[in-house]
């Protein structure tokens, strides 16, 4: 059913969460996994004056650049390489946009990724990555959410159902 599963990865608990839920699905239907890391380089190349002091945005990339490849090795262990077929990309651009066009270009069957599950005014100044893939994904996609930040209902509100 999903033979090509894409986990998206910020490196974050949720990221992590996501991951976890894959290596079961694909152990489930016998997938390969391919983990991406977006390096999202718009806020690396801004201005923000001339008394301000910024380290140059290519050092910075550089830097992103190696640490997210550090942070995919160790999430891809060799056990998971062998048993997945484990593939891991970093690219740049802007990142939802860069993980529905990495699905569609390698024919993913299903993303499974992570989300913070902001809500409120957090969700409305900084949007959902999540949110805009689910809607433009060209295929299935699993959000997991950290289950120790899941707001829980109050007994008035689950006794109605």
């Amino acid at each position: 059913m999903f033979s090509r599963i894409l986990v998206p990865t910020d490196f974050s608990e949720p990221s992590d969460m996501a991951l976890e839920h894959a290596r079961v699905l694909a152990t489930k239907f016998g997938s390969t996994l391919h983990l991406l890391h977006v390096l999202d380089v718009s806020h690396m190349n801004m201005s923000f004056g001339t008394e301000v002091f910024t380290s140059e945005a290519p050092d910075l990339e550089t830097r992103s650049y190696e640490d997210a490849k550090a942070n995919l090795t160790s999430r891809a262990t060799p056990a998971d390489r062998a048993r997945f077929d484990v593939t891991t990309e970093i690219v740049k651009g802007l990142t939802a946009k860069s993980i529905t066009e990495a699905a569609e270009a390698r024919h993913m069957d299903l993303i499974v990724m992570g989300t913070h599950g902001r809500g409120g005014v957090a969700h409305l100044l900084i949007g959902s990555v999540a949110e805009t893939v689910v809607r433009t994904a060209p295929c299935p996609v699993l959000t997991v959410r950290d289950a120790r930040e899941r707001v829980e209902v109050p007994a008035v509100a689950r006794a109605a159902f």
